[in-house]
């Protein structure tokens, strides 16, 4: 119990080690009253050497409770020894008892110890006072009742201190405890905020640059396939590569922060798939029959049907091998929905594990929407994205 105490601490624990600190200031006190009185010239220098040798071991202990040569088990056996010489050389020194009972608390190793010292001073302080009296047995009574109202406190106080002294170290375990999980959760959020970034751009390139490359790619291989034979074609195809690599580097620069929003051009949402749509039968030359409502929308869920548009598309370029396409964009009771179908080959929709479909789940779900899909092997592909209109939050 010599370890000092700390915040969180009950009130009375720093009293205990207050009462021992200042106790000095009473045992001065009473030592000065003695030199001034008419105690023999021998007691007051026996009683002064005691006082000033129990001093410096105090001081000892409290200064080096762990490297001290004194240590506090061994301080404990002095202040008994001493209390009870005091208590036999000078009249009132009995009162020293009390006045160190924070001491014999304090200094104590164990519940045991903090009982046991504080009872051999009792026992001490009893024996001293009554021998100094001449062994009176009404003076021993005396003596031995306020002795043990005293050790009654002092077993009080060192049943009690352990207890507290648990109790706060079970708090501050609680407080280190919520610490290391506060510094998790934050590590674990930190990470998961950086996946979702890491999934939230590897989405974007799916949609966009990589969308862009594959349609460069395939344009480039028909324009070269075509350059003896159809050069107006071939110019045309080279034409689109051209704007397809201008709209992937607008694209790039947003990805990288070098551009102030995405780069997809302002108007309404059925301008913005027109337009998208206008490129692919450019591109691919396929029969594409669209019905676009002029819907209300804000930018980024016109930014999310243009991503869903250009997937699909892109899946009907690459691996349909339809001749006919149709996209459909209207406006329900509370939601937009976009669909797309096609007369190609088809697919299992459970054998599909693909990265763009997954995406656009994904990037519906955000908005609170959905994606179905629906195909079979030769029945072509319908693919109906939904979502929800918050109409007072339109731009």
């Amino acid at each position: 119990m010599l370890q000092r105490p700390e915040r969180g601490d009950p009130f009375w624990i720093w009293v205990l080690h207050g009462w021992a600190d200042l106790s000095w200031g009473l045992i001065a006190l009473v030592t000065l009253v003695t030199m001034a009185g008419g105690t023999p010239t021998d007691r007051k220098l026996a009683i002064l050497a005691l006082t000033a040798g129990l001093a410096a071991c105090y001081v000892w202990v409290r200064r080096r409770p762990a490297r001290g040569a004194l240590s506090a088990y061994r301080y404990l056996w002095v202040l008994v020894v001493v209390v009870g010489l005091l208590s036999y050389l000078g009249d009132g020194f009995g009162v020293f008892y009390a006045v160190t009972l924070g001491q014999f608390i304090v200094f104590a190793d164990s519940p045991r110890g903090a009982i046991l010292f504080p009872g051999l001073g009792a026992v001490v302080i009893t024996v001293g006072g009554s021998l100094r009296e001449g062994g009176q047995a009404e003076v021993f009574l005396q003596n031995t009742v306020s002795s043990l109202g005293v050790w009654a406190v002092a077993v009080v106080m060192a049943l009690l201190t352990p207890r507290a002294l648990a109790q706060r170290n079970e708090r501050a375990l609680l407080r280190k405890e919520l610490q290391s999980t506060q510094l998790e959760l934050a590590e674990v959020y930190q990470r998961q905020g950086a996946a979702e970034e890491r999934e939230r751009l590897a989405r974007e390139i799916h949609d966009t640059l990589a969308q862009g490359f594959a349609s460069i790619i395939v344009l480039a291989e028909a324009a070269r396939s075509q350059l003896a034979v159809d050069v107006h074609r071939s110019a045309q195809q080279l034409q689109s590569i051209e704007q397809t690599a201008r709209e992937n580097l607008a694209e790039a620069r947003v990805l990288v922060g070098a551009a102030p929003s995405s780069g997809v051009a302002p108007g309404s949402v059925a301008e913005t798939l027109r337009r998208t749509l206008d490129r692919f039968i450019e591109d691919t030359g396929l029969d594409v029959r669209a019905e676009l409502a002029d819907i209300a929308c804000d930018r980024p869920t016109r930014i999310a049907l243009l991503r869903c548009t250009q997937e699909s598309l892109a899946n009907v370029r690459k691996h349909a091998a339809a001749t006919t396409v149709g996209v459909v964009l209207a406006q329900g009771p509370d939601a937009v929905e976009l669909e797309i179908t096609d007369d190609g080959r088809g697919f299992v929709v459970e054998d599909s594990h693909g990265f763009g479909l997954d995406g656009m789940r994904k990037r519906l779900a955000e908005f609170g929407g959905g994606l179905t899909v629906t195909s079979s092997l030769g029945d072509g592909t319908r693919i109906l994205a939904t979502i929800p209109l918050d109409l007072d939050g339109q731009e």
